[in-house]
């Protein structure tokens, strides 16, 4: 216990001291994800500064409460990754990766249960999730020792009487509590105000799933092999959840995703072609893509030097990415939104999206990553899309 406190005092020290030096880097000599021609410029402003402060502020965080990645796991991240794209390349599924989503029967031990608090009553559903990595495919054992994370959870918000349309709303990274949910996603709004039934998805490794010591714990450790299975399953609990929607008769779904869950939602375009909207805020649409555009590049140069193979990693991580699939959902009933100074997620990624799903609307606001929640043009474009689907009157 001694030993190991030591040992996290002093990573703490080295990651408090490197920590101003790649804030530093980042601004310096950004990575080397490009912008994107299509991208609009931001419009340079003392409030948008303070908007992508918040985004420093966030990657600064995660870089003082980063995992250091030991010797002995570089080698199984290194071995996993190359091992596990020859698997899938002789199974043939990085060929056809809607062949690793295969589509879930609904819960048949859904559990609701009243949550009451003092700033909120909603339900509490869980089910076991059932998903695994395919027999065979490295990783899989570890990933289904997590034990935590086989019991999938969503937070219901029901309205008595007659059905009504669903809207299953998908949090980003670090969400997955209900207060912090609650406020990414405006559900006294969508709830109250618009009268939709909500349904808020717990994604893999978060909240109660958690594996860490924080929610969230996991998904950008290095370890690509989990984060590939953290959106393949997050794909599959979502679909069993929808299941679960249709069998109480809700009389349509739409799907609204921030970030993370901005990727999920989009993904779920290619999979649910009856979803009568996907909204995907900020959504990240590939995790290669994201590292690059958050690490400098003396650190990517750093971890090719360690041996992560980007190549390799983008091929694996293509298998989770919208990018790699057509979408289902008609192109009208799909929208986007995204930040011009969003310092978290590429916005050459949602750009590349929106000509992948034959450029449906797409809203841009000035902003940063975080700032979504305070801007007008977030909500606007999310009240269109449930007009235009039926979901909400036009009135």
């Amino acid at each position: 216990m001694v030993r190991a406190a030591v040992t996290g005092g002093v990573e703490l020290a080295v990651r408090s001291l490197v920590a101003p030096g790649l804030l530093a880097a980042r601004w310096l000599t950004p990575g080397g994800e490009p912008r994107g021609d299509g991208v609009p410029a931001p419009r340079a402003s003392l409030g948008l500064s303070f908007k992508v402060a918040l985004d420093e502020l966030f990657f600064l965080t995660e870089a003082l409460s980063a995992r250091f990645v030991s010797t002995g796991d570089r080698h199984r991240i290194r071995a996993e990754i190359r091992d596990t794209v020859a698997f899938l390349e002789d199974s043939g599924l990085l060929a056809a990766p809607e062949r690793y989503h295969a589509p879930p029967p609904p819960p048949d031990d859904a559990f609701l249960r009243p949550h009451a608090s003092r700033w909120r009553r909603f339900h509490h559903l869980t089910f076991e999730s059932h998903w695994a990595p395919p027999v065979g495919q490295p990783g899989r054992e570890r990933w289904l020792d997590y034990h935590a994370n086989r019991t999938a959870h969503a937070w219901i918000l029901e309205h008595p009487g007659a059905p009504r349309p669903w809207l299953v709303c998908i949090p980003g990274y670090r969400m997955g509590h209900p207060i912090v949910d609650f406020t990414g996603f405006p559900v006294d709004w969508l709830h109250r105000e618009l009268g939709l039934n909500v349904a808020v998805a717990v994604l893999p490794l978060h909240g109660p799933r958690t594996v860490g010591r924080r929610s969230g714990d996991g998904f950008l450790s290095g370890d690509y092999l989990d984060t590939v299975h953290l959106q393949a399953q997050a794909v599959w609990d979502v679909r069993r959840l929808l299941g679960w929607l249709d069998s109480r008769g809700a009389t349509a779904i739409g799907t609204y995703g921030l970030s993370l869950g901005g990727g999920t939602s989009a993904l779920l375009a290619a999979l649910e072609p009856d979803l009568a909207c996907v909204v995907a805020g900020i959504p990240a649409t590939c995790f290669a893509s994201l590292a690059r555009w958050n690490l400098p590049p003396l650190l990517l140069r750093l971890t090719e030097h360690l041996g992560l193979a980007w190549p390799e990693i983008e091929r694996l991580c293509s298998l989770v990415s919208p990018l790699s699939l057509a979408p289902r959902v008609p192109r009208e009933r799909r929208y986007l939104f995204a930040a011009t100074a969003d310092r978290l997620v590429p916005p050459a990624g949602v750009q590349a999206l929106w000509e992948h799903w034959e450029r449906p609307r797409l809203d841009w606001y000035h902003g940063s990553h975080v700032s979504f929640l305070g801007e007008r043009a977030v909500r606007d474009l999310l009240r269109d899309a449930l007009h235009a689907s039926g979901m909400i009157a036009t009135g």
